[in-house]
């Protein structure tokens, strides 16, 4: 690194390294981070959404940006694969997480609109750490607030565009149909990958089909490398913004057994990689990682991968790619 570029990274945040405390101590935040009140300042921030009551089978997501952050202890700045530490080029910090109202799902994702409002209008680029996948709905109205309808890049297991859960119009399996129905999306920019198991009818695929999602379910995935696959949708987003979506229970339960709701035959972590980086380039304004469930993960794996992911997400985004450009 050259003597301008050490003085550049010197005014932005920097994660505790494991040298100057050890991993097992020190702050509870994301990659140990300092933290910050609001996002002002900030170039990009991490931001907990800790809610399962719009889960519709096992619980436990509320605890996910905590153990998300613990198990993030272990991620250094540098990425090795890309010479770059996000780091050195923006100026990141953990806001810590959104207040939910426990017992009221409605009220909860008025809260996360009114959240997200707030983070927007300083310009940051918020990664949020779900928390379940409900809370999709009220971060793409904020989003489009700034922005207009968005492309959509949606890795999961399942569609999530049911019209109604249990009677219900919002809950985990229904924010993409909310989304089209409110204008929230740019439908000729939405690609939905990983998609597979059982369902009720063709239509839990095809319906988004027909609003013009491309679905690239998990069987066109298997023993291939998705590099291909993120080339195409890069020329599929253009330069318009994008949103990020990250089910991580389109992982193969292999890798993640620690959500809700799995499903065998799904993506590897290799796969998850290509699809994030395949990222760079792509004009993101946005992104979280949702469904991560702690009492359904023994051994940590689930959350580990899901921190590694949220990080290599700060590694795509636009500033960190015009530094990459620079260099």
């Amino acid at each position: 690194m050259s003597d301008s570029n050490t003085e550049e990274a010197a005014e932005f945040n920097q994660p505790l390294g494991g040298n100057d405390m050890p991993r097992f101590a020190g702050p509870a935040t994301m990659m140990r981070l300092p933290t910050a009140a609001t996002a002002e300042g900030l170039d990009a921030c991490f931001v907990g959404i800790p809610m399962d009551i719009g889960a519709s089978h096992r619980a436990g997501t509320r605890f996910g940006p905590r153990q998300i952050r613990a198990e993030s202890a272990m991620i250094r700045p540098y990425n090795m694969w890309s010479r770059i530490s996000p780091f050195d080029h923006m100026q990141v910090a953990d806001i810590g997480d959104i207040a939910t109202n426990t017992f009221d799902l409605k009220q909860s994702v008025q809260l996360i609109e009114r959240a997200y409002d707030e983070i927007l209008q300083h310009d940051a680029v918020p990664l949020g750490l779900g928390g379940d996948h409900t809370l999709a709905l009220p971060v793409l109205r904020s989003i489009a607030k700034k922005h207009g309808p968005v492309g959509l890049v949606h890795v999961d297991a399942h569609a999530d565009i049911n019209d109604e859960m249990f009677g219900e119009k919002i809950a985990h399996g229904t924010p993409f149909r909310r989304a089209v129905e409110e204008g929230l999306l740019d439908c000729s920019r939405v690609i939905q990958i990983g998609l597979r198991a059982t369902g009720y009818s063709d239509d839990d695929f095809d319906w988004p089909r027909r609003q013009g999602f491309r679905v690239v379910q998990a069987e066109e995935c298997w023993h291939k490398s998705l590099t291909p696959l993120m080339q195409e949708v890069r020329q599929q987003m253009g330069d318009k913004p994008v949103y990020l979506t990250f089910d991580i229970d389109s992982l193969d339960p292999a890798y993640a057994p620690g959500t809700g709701t799995v499903e065998i035959g799904g993506l590897t972590t290799i796969q998850a990689l290509e699809i994030i980086r395949g990222l760079a380039g792509v004009n993101l304004v946005g992104c979280d990682l949702v469904e991560v469930s702690p009492p359904y993960d023994q051994s940590g794996a689930t959350a580990v991968i899901a921190a590694n992911l949220l990080y290599e997400m700060l590694c795509v985004l636009p500033k960190v790619q015009a530094a990459v450009k620079r260099k």
